[in-house]
C-alpha cells in the first residue's frame, strides 16, 4: 500500500492514546500553575473554528507523513489549540513539543480548502508556550535569551558575532578547535552542526551597497531590505539584487543598520519582540517616497507582508503597517510584475532545478515568478524538481531543535536533486540554501534566482566590452 492510500485510510481516526498523553501533565515535569490564556486567548475564536477536519492537510504534512499519528499533522494540532481555547485542556509540556515538532513550512495552508490561517494559529500557539513556560529550562531560557533578545535582537551585536565568526573562519582557529575536541563540552546537537556552520562572508551589505544608488533612467524607486543571516552568510546576494534592480531601471534605496526583520522571533513564540522589530524596521523606511520594499528571502518575506496582523493593537504604527505590508514585494514578485529585462547573449547548456522554499509558495503564493526569470537566463536548461514544495528540513532553526526529522528531510530532498541530473540548484531562501549545499556538497552549485540573472546581465555586458 502506497504512503498516499495509507494516509487515505487513516484520515479520519483520531489517535485517541496520543490524545490522553497530551491531557496528563507530564511526570517528568514539576507541575506549573495554570496561568490565564495570554495569546490564545487574544486569537480570533473564529480562526480555530476554520478547520473542518476533512483531511486535505495530511498529505502535504511532513511530519505526518513520518509518523501518521493525528497529533502530528496540521488538522490534530488545530484539534488541540481548540481545546485548549474551550478550557477543555490546559497548556502541557507535550502540547510544547507537538508545536515544535511542528516545521511551520505551511504546506497545510497550500491544502487546505477552507483557508485555515495555520500561520497566525502556529505563531499564538507558541507565543502561549512561552507564556505558559511549559518548556523552561535554564539552558533553553538562556539561550533564547542570548539569540531572540540579545544578538537577533541588536544589529550592532549581530554585525559584532558575525565578524567574531569570520575571524574564527577566515584564521584558520576552527580547524585548531576541531582538532582539540573542546567541542564535546557543547550540546550534541550543536557539536554535531559545528561542521557544516555557515561561512560569514568579509563584506557586509552596508560595505557593497551604497545607501542609494541610482540607474541612469529611472522608472521606480524601491527599498531594499537586507536582512540579518542574508546579511551576514549571503551579502552577495542582496549586491546581486542591487545591480538586477538597478539594470530594471530602479533607484534603490538602502537604510543602514536594518538588523532582523522579526520573523525569526515571531516563529519561535516572542510575538513582543517580533512586534519591536517590526516598528524599527518601518521607522528606517519613508514609505511613502517608494514603490515597493524589496526582499529576497522567502522567509523574512513571508513574515514582513503581515506586519499589519502583528502591529493591530498598536494606534501608532497600525495604519503605518498596512502601508507598509502594501509595498513588500519579493524580488522575483517584483521583476515579473514590472516585466524585467530578459538579458541578450548566449551562454553553455546548463541544466538547473528548482526547489521552492516553503515560506515563497506556500507562504507567499509565488512560484510561477522565479521559474520566469530561470527561463530567460540564456543557457540554462530548467528541470523540474520532483516534490519542489516539499520542506528541506531547513524551517529556521528546525535542524538545530529537531535533527533527526530535518536530516530525513534533507535526504529526500536531495535524492530528488540527484535524478534530476542537475548541475545547479536555484532556491529563494537562505535557509534552504545552507540546508540543500550541505547535503549536495560538491555534487552541485545552490544560487538564488537573483544571482543567476545578475551573472546573466554581468555576462551581457562584458560580451558587449569584447564586442
Amino acid at each position: 500500500m502506497s504512503t498516499q492510500e495509507k494516509i487515505s485510510e487513516d484520515q479520519h481516526k483520531f489517535d485517541d492514546q496520543k490524545e490522553d498523553e497530551l491531557r496528563r501533565p507530564s511526570s517528568a515535569a514539576p507541575p506549573i500553575a495554570v496561568r490565564p490564556l495570554k495569546h490564545m486567548g487574544d486569537l480570533d475564536y473564529s480562526v480555530v473554528q476554520q478547520c473542518m477536519h476533512c483531511g486535505m492537510c495530511l498529505p502535504s504534512c511532513p511530519t505526518y507523513i513520518e509518523t501518521r499519528q493525528e497529533r502530528n499533522s496540521p488538522r490534530g494540532r488545530i484539534a488541540l489549540m481548540r481545546a485548549i481555547a474551550d478550557g477543555n485542556l490546559e497548556v502541557t509540556k507535550e502540547f510544547g513539543e507537538e508545536m515544535y515538532y511542528c516545521l511551520g513550512c505551511l504546506a497545510c495552508t497550500t491544502a487546505c480548502p477552507a483557508g485555515v490561517d495555520y500561520p497566525q494559529l502556529f505563531e499564538h500557539a507558541r507565543a502561549e508556550i512561552e507564556h505558559q513556560g511549559v518548556l523552561f529550562t535554564p539552558e533553553r531560557a538562556f539561550w533564547r535569551w542570548l539569540t531572540l533578545r540579545q544578538i537577533f535582537a541588536k544589529p550592532w551585536m549581530l554585525h559584532a558575532v558575525g565578524r567574531l565568526l569570520w575571524i574564527y573562519q577566515a584564521s584558520g582557529i576552527c580547524s585548531l578547535v576541531r582538532k582539540s575536541g573542546v567541542l564535546r563540552l557543547i550540546p550534541a546537537n550543536l557539536r554535531n552542526l559545528e561542521p557544516s556552520t555557515p561561512t560569514v562572508r568579509r563584506h557586509f551589505s552596508a560595505e557593497l551597497i551604497a545607501e542609494v544608488e541610482k540607474p541612469s533612467s529611472t522608472t521606480h524607486r524601491v527599498g531594499m531590505l537586507t536582512g540579518c543571516v542574508q546579511d551576514l552568510i549571503f551579502s552577495e546576494v542582496n549586491r546581486d539584487t542591487v545591480e538586477v534592480l538597478l539594470a530594471n531601471g530602479c533607484e534603490v534605496v538602502t537604510p543602514r543598520q536594518q538588523g532582523c526583520c522579526g520573523s525569526l522571533h515571531a516563529h519561535n513564540g516572542d510575538l513582543e519582540q517580533a512586534a519591536v522589530q517590526a516598528r524599527r524596521l518601518i521607522d528606517q523606511f519613508e514609505i511613502d517616497s517608494l514603490d515597493a520594499i524589496i526582499t529576497n528571502a522567502a522567509g523574512c518575506g513571508s513574515h514582513l507582508k503581515h506586519f499589519t496582523h502583528l502591529l493591530r493593537h498598536d494606534p501608532e504604527y497600525h495604519e503605518k503597517a498596512a502601508k507598509w505590508d502594501g509595498k513588500v514585494r519579493d524580488i522575483s514578485e517584483w521583476l515579473v510584475s514590472i516585466g524585467f529585462r530578459k538579458p541578450a547573449g548566449s551562454a553553455p547548456a546548463q541544466k538547473v532545478t528548482y526547489h521552492e522554499a516553503c515560506h515563497l509558495c506556500h507562504g507567499q503564493g509565488i512560484s510561477r515568478q522565479p521559474r520566469e526569470i530561470l527561463r530567460a537566463i540564456p543557457g540554462l536548461e530548467l528541470v523540474e524538481l520532483e516534490n519542489a514544495t516539499l520542506c528541506c528540513g531547513s524551517a529556521g532553526v528546525y535542524n538545530i531543535t529537531q535533527p533527526e526529522q530535518a536530516e530525513k528531510l534533507q535526504d529526500e530532498k536531495v535524492a530528488c536533486i540527484r535524478r534530476t541530473g542537475a548541475s545547479l540548484v536555484a532556491t529563494a531562501n537562505p535557509g534552504c540554501h545552507l540546508q540543500i549545499q550541505n547535503g549536495m556538497g560538491d555534487s552541485a552549485v545552490v544560487k538564488h534566482p537573483v544571482t543567476l540573472l545578475a551573472e546573466a546581465y554581468r555576462a551581457e555586458k562584458a560580451g558587449e566590452g569584447t564586442a
